[in-house]
């Protein structure tokens, strides 16, 4: 496996790649063209001047989060047709970069919700974390701004403004949507690219949804094992496969990670590993990464992903707000290199001990 940390890029996250570059074990960054839309093909010179970056600070490029999918594709409109050609142009800039995995996701109009960004814990470091009761309450119309003043200046990622402007048109967009055309809709995306996959070796790693179940009564596909498992089968191609996100999948308590890993070997594409702990039924805050500080056995999820010859990217994942650091939530520096140094050295343990 590769060790690596998410980057925003230059201008947009508080964490350098001189940082990331220092972390023990960390060899890489999965990075994004933080400032472009869903729906736009990316010039191919940013991408190449995104990849030199990166290689100059002496880290490695391991992968794309994300290439948002325009909401036409998602809805199912007729204009689809037009921004999956933008998402191949896109593609085919990054093969033609050697840059071979996108993390993706395919959840409607949010691409995650929480409904407290900065929750204290007992230790005074400060976490993200999601209570159904309350996000019940939430009025949409004002969400962005609750989560704006929440976000230490920051633009949050799959809370763009100009998206969540159009709030209102895009719940009327999505009105008539259910889970069976979604995922119909998911396929059609993928069937299409598959093609300019296959030709640059690009692995398409979708993101599970956060949390694992339906929100604002909007629809919900990729939430635990069975569905995981009907969309791998529906588009076949080895490039169709999986982030698997430990704290979206952990988010319902039922979806059993390590299994999950073993009914889905050779098709994870992509790791993000953090813990999470369970207060209620609908109810968890997100937690330091060792196995004890949470309710997910972060050895067990590691060992599976050994057990099954996972060489992939992974990351740390979200972190907690520790030592008065001022940054994005969950994103951090401090509290991913913790992370990012124990699940190296569980890997490191796991290994030792299959060599005797």
């Amino acid at each position: 496996m590769e060790m690596t940390l998410r980057w925003y890029g230059t201008g947009f996250d508080s964490v350098t790649l001189k940082q990331i570059r220092q972390v023990p074990m960390v060899k890489g960054v999965i990075t994004t063209l933080y400032d472009t839309v869903p729906g736009q093909a990316w010039p191919k010179e940013r991408i190449q001047a995104m990849k030199n970056e990166v290689e100059r600070s002496g880290l490695h490029l391991a992968g794309i989060e994300s290439v948002n999918i325009h909401d036409d594709i998602k809805v199912g409109l007729p204009s689809r047709d037009q921004y999956i050609e933008n998402y191949i142009k896109t593609l085919e800039g990054l093969g033609e970069a050697d840059i071979h995995m996108v993390c993706y996701n395919f959840m409607p109009v949010f691409d995650w919700t929480r409904s407290d960004l900065k929750k204290s814990l007992p230790d005074g470091s400060t976490v993200l974390s999601y209570d159904q009761e309350l996000v019940d309450q939430i009025d949409v119309d004002k969400m962005l701004s609750s989560m704006e003043a929440n976000a230490n200046g920051f633009t949050l990622p799959g809370w763009e403004p100009e998206r969540m402007a159009r709030v209102k048109e895009l719940f009327e967009m999505y009105k008539d949507v259910d889970e069976e055309k979604l995922f119909q809709n998911l396929c059609y995306f993928l069937r299409a690219i598959m093609p300019t996959c296959k030709k640059y070796g690009i692995n398409m790693a979708i993101h599970p949804d956060d949390p694992a179940w339906p929100v604002f009564n909007l629809p919900r596909i990729i939430t635990g094992k069975e569905k995981i498992l009907r969309l791998l089968s529906a588009v076949p191609d080895a490039e169709n496969g999986l982030t698997l996100c430990t704290g979206s999948l952990g988010s319902n308590p039922l979806n059993d990670i390590p299994d999950m890993i073993h009914a889905f070997k050779d098709r994870i594409h992509f790791a993000h590993v953090r813990n999470i702990h369970h207060l209620a039924p609908g109810k968890f805050d997100e937690a330091p990464h060792p196995t004890s500080l949470g309710s997910l056995d972060i050895y067990a999820i590691m060992k599976a992903l050994f057990d099954t010859g996972f060489d992939g990217p992974i990351r740390p994942d979200h972190g907690r707000m520790i030592w008065d650091e001022v940054a994005m939530p969950g994103y951090g520096l401090y509290d991913r290199a913790l992370g990012a140094t124990y699940l190296s050295g569980l890997w490191e343990a796991i290994e030792r001990n299959a060599k005797g």
